[in-house]
């Protein structure tokens, strides 16, 4: 519906303001995008289950589109079989799987608080431990080896056999499918397969924020995927790989859990509210929906194997150099050793440490407006140094 045209007196919202953002300018004629900005649909709910609002109806019948095309084209799920929302972020998706499965241990098996624990490895993204202090629930960091970024299974173990002697026993377990600074992905098979033998009562989620929209499309024999069935859910970010505006995160659940947070007191809300945001824009579906529908699959397989060939291009450079680096094949994300990185070159080319005290590594992200130009310079520069080094 257009506030403008209808006679809309009971929603809290409106166009946006009109003295700057103006709806008869001629570039909206083609700009999906930026008109559906200029509508301001709120998508408030979860529009995957129920009853939602009728006002933006056309809009979230894109949003549900979306949402089947990810979890099913993109994860492998049965039709019909998942949940999910446009999020504001990684952030947010990974911290409503933990409200959900929290909740759902304790409605389910009368857990209590201090029952719960969050498993996640030190490589994680720092939502984790956010949504884990907001929640006041118990995290379980596990080590990673340093040079093959690989969880700990020893470490992994004992840890979780100390907290079932002190009462721990429903487990909420992280796996990355790449982590935000190496792009390391997690050994889902071997954690999944000390779980099981073990019969410990855990929830499965899959952070995919920045892998999920390539690591499918450059390695889709892969166990991360709605077919495998101790996964129940994922975390994806249009704004990371996909190029869309932030605020285009993406939580996609099992059907059935969606309910263990469904808000009751949210009673003016058609179908009450499911989601950790509330209100959220309903243009940011759209930014989604355009691009999945813009490529296709066999298109978008070749724009992220261009970044991963890309990559390994860089890579080639780095080994004749003697640099060492750690890099997963399927992604394009490089982690160099802080060694061989001056603090000129890190600010030259803007490039992200691990920690900014005394980091330990350097990250790049190979991405779409990176030019051969610029990897060029960047390895001149390095050569210059690296013979500056050995002359000294």
């Amino acid at each position: 519906m257009n506030y403008r045209k209808s006679m809309v007196l009971g929603i809290p919202g409106t166009y946006l303001d009109s003295e700057v953002f103006y709806e008869d300018a001629p570039f909206l004629e083609n700009a999906p995008f930026l008109s559906t900005l200029i509508a301001n649909p709120n998508h408030i709910g979860c529009h995957t289950i129920g009853e939602t609002e009728k006002i933006f109806k056309g809009t979230q019948e894109m949003e549900r589109e979306m949402i089947s095309i990810c979890a099913e084209q993109v994860f492998g799920g049965n039709e019909a079989e998942q949940d999910g929302y446009v999020a504001s972020g990684g952030t947010e998706a990974n911290i409503q799987a933990l409200w959900i499965y929290r909740n759902y241990f304790v409605k389910e098996y009368d857990a209590k608080i201090n029952e719960i624990a969050v498993v996640y490895s030190e490589d994680s993204h720092y939502s984790f431990a956010k949504g884990a202090n907001l929640l006041n629930l118990r995290s379980l960091v596990v080590n990673v080896n340093s040079d093959t970024r690989a969880i700990d299974t020893r470490d992994l173990k004992t840890k979780i056999r100390d907290v079932q002697k002190e009462g721990v026993n429903f487990f909420i377990v992280n796996l990355n499918l790449s982590t935000t600074m190496f792009g390391s992905v997690d050994d889902i098979d071997t954690v999944v397969d000390f779980l099981a033998e073990n019969n410990l009562n855990f929830r499965l989620h899959i952070d995919a924020a920045f892998g999920g929209f390539i690591y499918p499309f450059t390695n889709p024999e892969n166990s991360f995927s709605f077919k495998n069935a101790y996964i129940t859910s994922i975390t994806i970010d249009a704004h990371k790989m996909m190029q869309t505006p932030y605020g285009t995160g993406i939580f996609l659940i099992r059907k059935g859990f969606m309910k263990y947070v469904c808000t009751e007191e949210a009673q003016y809300v058609t179908g009450k509210d499911h989601t950790l945001c509330g209100s959220r824009s309903g243009a940011n579906a759209i930014a989604i929906w355009m691009i999945l529908h813009n490529y296709g699959s066999e298109g978008w397989k070749m724009k992220m194997q261009s970044l991963v060939d890309r990559t390994t291009e860089l890579c080639c450079q780095l080994d004749k150099l003697g640099i060492e680096y750690f890099r997963n094949p399927f992604l394009n994300i490089i982690a160099i050793r802080a060694k061989y990185i001056s603090s000129n070159i890190a600010d030259k080319f803007v490039l992200v440490p691990d920690k900014h005290e005394d980091p330990h590594w350097w990250k790049i992200v190979m991405m779409p407006h990176i030019t051969k130009g610029n990897i060029d310079t960047f390895i001149s520069e390095l050569k210059t140094q690296t013979q500056s080094c050995i002359s000294e």
